[in-house]
C-alpha cells in the first residue's frame, strides 16, 4: 500500500499595513456619550435632579416663595401689625372706629364690585384683614416666619437624630437595645400632650413652637441613620480603619457619615413640609405664633374666624401653605430618585 503524503500548505505571509491604508481625522468634533462620561457622585445627583420635571418645578416654587418671604413684605409701606386709618372718599365721613377692610384687587377685577373707601394712590393686592391690617404684608411675614421655624427645627433634628441613630447603630448589643427603647418611648407619646405640657410652663410664642417640633422631629431622622449605619458598618472600608486603629468617633463621623448624607438629606427634605404643617396646626389651635405676629397658621385662623363675613382672608395662607408642601414634596421626590437612581432612567 502506498502511503499518501499529506502536503500541508504553507503558511501566508502576514499583512503589513502601509501608511495609505490609514486616514487621519482631523477637524472633527468626537462626542462623548454623557451616560458614560466620567464624572463625580453629586455632580450624576445634580444632573439628574434637573431632568425630573416636576423636581425643577418645586424648586422654582420654593425659590419663588423665598423670595417673596424675604422681599415681599418690603415692596409696600404697611408693616404686619400696622393698622391702616381711612376716610370713606365717597360721603366723606369717617368710618367707624377709623379702620375697615379692604376688599382685594383680584376680587374687584373678577365680580366688578367697587371698593367703597379705597383711597387714592394705595392698592391692597391681597386686601386687608377685619382690623385694617394689609394681608400682603402679613401673609409672606407669615410665611418667613413659619419657614424659619420649619428650617431651624429640622436643621437641629437633623444634628440630633443622625447622632443618634449613627451613635446606635454602630455599637449594637445593649446600647442599641437601650437606645431603641427611649425612642420607642419617645415616640409613643402624642404630640399634643408634649404641647399641652409645654404650654404649662412656657408662654405662646415662637419658642413653644420650636421646641415642640425639637422633641418630637428627631425621631424618623435617628431612625434613618441607624438603618444607613446596619447597613454599612461591615463594609471592607470600615473594617480597614478599625484595623489600622481609627477611633470610634472618626469612624463614625469621617468614615461612615459622608456615605449615609443622601437619605438623611431626603428625609429632610420631606421633614420640612412636615415641620410647617405642623407649625400651622400648633397657630391655628391656638398655642403657637402670638398676634400681632403672625404665621401661615395664624392667618390662616384669622380667615377662618371671619370666613362667613370676610371669606377673602383665607385664600392667600391657604395658597402659600399649598404651594410650600406641594414644592418641598417634589424636590424630596427628586432627591430620592437622584440619589438612588433606576437602572432606566441612567
Amino acid at each position: 500500500m502506498t502511503k499518501k503524503i499529506e502536503q500541508t500548505a504553507a503558511p501566508a505571509a502576514p499583512y503589513i499595513p502601509k501608511k495609505e491604508d490609514f486616514v487621519l481625522l482631523e477637524h472633527r468634533d468626537i462626542h462623548t456619550d454623557a451616560n458614560f462620561a466620567s464624572q463625580s457622585y453629586w455632580k450624576g445627583v445634580i444632573t439628574h435632579f434637573f431632568k425630573n420635571r416636576r423636581a425643577v418645578v418645586g424648586l422654582v416654587i420654593i425659590t419663588v416663595i423665598l423670595l417673596l418671604a424675604v422681599f415681599g413684605p418690603v415692596l409696600n409701606a404697611y408693616g404686619y401689625r400696622d393698622i391702616v386709618q381711612y376716610r370713606n372718599e365717597k360721603n366723606k365721613r369717617v368710618v367707624a372706629k377709623g379702620i375697615a377692610p379692604q376688599i382685594p384687587v383680584l376680587h374687584r377685577i373678577l365680580t366688578g364690585e367697587e371698593l367703597e373707601g379705597n383711597f387714592a394712590g394705595y392698592t391692597f393686592l391681597f386686601g386687608t384683614d377685619d382690623l385694617g391690617r394689609d394681608l400682603w404684608t402679613r401673609t409672606w411675614y407669615g410665611a418667613r416666619v413659619s419657614l424659619l421655624i420649619a428650617f431651624v427645627t429640622i436643621i437641629i433634628d437633623m444634628i440630633i437624630g443622625m447622632s443618634y441613630g449613627l451613635i446606635s447603630g454602630y455599637f449594637g448589643g445593649i446600647v442599641d437595645q437601650l437606645m431603641q427603647r427611649f425612642v420607642e418611648i419617645a415616640n409613643s407619646v402624642p404630640r399634643l400632650v408634649i404641647v399641652s405640657v409645654l404650654a404649662i410652663f412656657m408662654p405662646k410664642g415662637m419658642g413653644l413652637v420650636i421646641v415642640a417640633l425639637l422633641l418630637t422631629e428627631w425621631i424618623g431622622m435617628s431612625k434613618i441613620a441607624r438603618a444607613e449605619m446596619l447597613k454599612i458598618k461591615e463594609q471592607e472600608y470600615v473594617l480597614a480603619s478599625r484595623t489600622l486603629g481609627a477611633r470610634n468617633g472618626h469612624i463614625i463621623f469621617k468614615e461612615i457619615l459622608p456615605n449615609t448624607i443622601g437619605p438623611i438629606i431626603t428625609q429632610v427634605m420631606f421633614s420640612i413640609p412636615t415641620a410647617i404643617f405642623t407649625e400651622a396646626f400648633l397657630s391655628f389651635v391656638g398655642v403657637g405664633i402670638v398676634l400681632p405676629q403672625c404665621s401661615v397658621g395664624t392667618l390662616i385662623e384669622d380667615g377662618f374666624n371671619n370666613i362667613t363675613t370676610l371669606p377673602y382672608q383665607i385664600l392667600p395662607p391657604i395658597f402659600v401653605l399649598a404651594l410650600l408642601m406641594l414644592g418641598f414634596n417634589f424636590i424630596g421626590d427628586g432627591l430620592r430618585e437622584a440619589l438612588a437612581p433606576k437602572l432606566e432612567d441612567m
